[in-house]
């Protein structure tokens, strides 16, 4: 949902450049951030604040004007300005209704990204020592690194798993 709020807010601002004949500086990069308090919405963005020198215009008059840009959809149930220009995104039922069915449809390949293509790794999983105790750390550490490794490869990496199995000595004894 970060991801389209965002380009809700990519839009407004070339549709009001557009409009008014502005430009975004090439030093200002579009951020929408979560927020802290949920009752400052779902994500919020201080875009008019960073925008507001450059363009000659004070954060909250700007602020409204984005707002004003910003395409209509059943995502987003309400948009509202904040303190000295912030703007605060509100997302409707839908948008979490939607998360589900994108989850449902991907099935397994929910989440997969494509930052590792063609890059291999070697995942080396801890293993008990074959001269000491067993405890909870050794199942602790093989879980972590198997989950590591899935992780990894969820995000296109070609991964190599070692475990190393001690069968021998006192512990397994």
């Amino acid at each position: 949902m970060k991801h389209l709020v965002q380009q809700y807010l990519q839009d407004a601002l070339t549709s009001l450049c557009q409009q008014e004949g502005l430009q975004l500086p090439a030093d200002v990069t579009v951020k929408i951030e979560k927020t802290r308090d949920p009752r400052h919405g779902d994500y919020a963005t201080n875009i008019a604040l960073l925008l507001a020198s450059p363009w000659g215009a004070q954060p909250p008059v700007l602020a409204r004007k984005i707002i004003q840009f910003l395409p209509l959809n059943d995502l987003i149930s309400r948009v509202e300005t904040a303190g000295p220009g912030f703007i605060n995104f509100f997302l409707g039922q839908h948008a979490w209704l939607q998360t589900v069915v994108d989850v449902l449809d991907a099935k397994d390949a929910y989440g997969r990204a494509s930052q590792g293509p063609g890059l291999r790794v070697l995942v080396e999983y801890v293993s008990a020592n074959p001269t000491g105790p067993l405890h909870i750390g050794h199942g602790r550490g093989a879980a972590y690194g198997a989950a590591v490794a899935n992780l990894l490869e969820s995000a296109g990496y070609e991964v190599e798993r070692e475990y190393y199995v001690n069968d021998a000595g006192r512990q397994m004894d």
